[in-house]
């Protein structure tokens, strides 16, 4: 697949796990808010590697 292409894809998965990690954190459940930091983190570095190509 090319790499221009899996960027709107990494950019959906960030702000959806975004909104995710709000919610969890606004209803209090500190795990899974912890589990969508990791997956924000993730997805911010593999979209910062794409971005630079």
């Amino acid at each position: 697949m090319d790499l221009n292409r899996l960027k709107p894809i990494y950019l959906f998965g960030i702000v959806l796990n975004a909104c995710a990690l709000v919610y969890a954190g606004m209803a209090g459940s500190w795990l899974y808010a912890g589990a969508f930091v990791l997956v924000l983190g993730y997805l911010a570095f593999r979209y910062r590697m794409i971005a630079r190509t």
